[in-house]
């Protein structure tokens, strides 16, 4: 399983590097890139159907501050790769000869590498331990060097706040799920997602 894992992390820098040579993102949907808007648009899928779904107590207008700083940020990592957006482990099919292949590419656009990464090792279901997901963001480093010179622990560094945002929004999407649409797998996925926010 770990080396099915490395083969499929060694392949994601490919999709996101060469993918976006030459291409043209505004045949991207619902957005061309991943902005400011769409930064947003995923908080506050976590304010209204997380937070006030659950009837947690909080000031609004001080949250609304911490998005915008949250998105001014993240998009300081903003980059000119194809960002999948919706990289996990259930849009990996292997092929007969074992190698892995990807699905499911409608929300991807342009938009920082971090985010794939992080969509993939932080998936509220896999529960990968710290070691693992360190081995493969090493993995990931190493595969990356034909495009990108990443320093290891500066993108460790900046993957944290794409951790945080990413949680929120699986939270948002786990709320209109599970609290809201009363589905029983998001309502068990929950507790997963609030440990990978602590």
């Amino acid at each position: 399983e770990k080396q099915l894992l490395r083969k499929t992390l060694r392949l994601l820098p490919a999709v996101q590097f060469a993918g976006a040579d030459g291409m043209d993102f505004s045949y991207c949907y619902p957005q061309a890139e991943f902005n400011s808007r769409s930064i947003l648009w995923d908080l506050n899928y976590f304010k209204y159907c997380f937070l006030k779904a659950t009837g947690m107590d909080f000031q609004e207008d001080r949250l609304e501050d911490d998005f915008q700083k949250m998105a001014d940020v993240l998009l300081r990592s903003s980059s000119a790769t194809f960002m999948y957006r919706d990289f996990q482990s259930r849009n990996v099919m292997l092929a007969s000869d074992g190698s892995p292949r990807f699905i499911d590419f409608q929300g991807g656009r342009r938009g920082p590498y971090h985010y794939d990464v992080v969509s993939f090792l932080w998936q509220a279901q896999a529960h990968y331990p710290d070691e693992l997901r360190d081995e493969l963001i090493d993995e990931y480093i190493r595969a990356s060097r034909p495009y990108i010179a990443l320093d290891g622990a500066e993108f460790r560094r900046e993957l944290k706040l794409f951790v945080l945002l990413r949680t929120l929004q699986v939270l948002g999407a786990y709320g209109l799920r599970g609290l809201v649409q009363r589905k029983a797998h998001f309502l068990q996925s929950i507790p997963s997602a609030i440990d990978n926010l602590r």
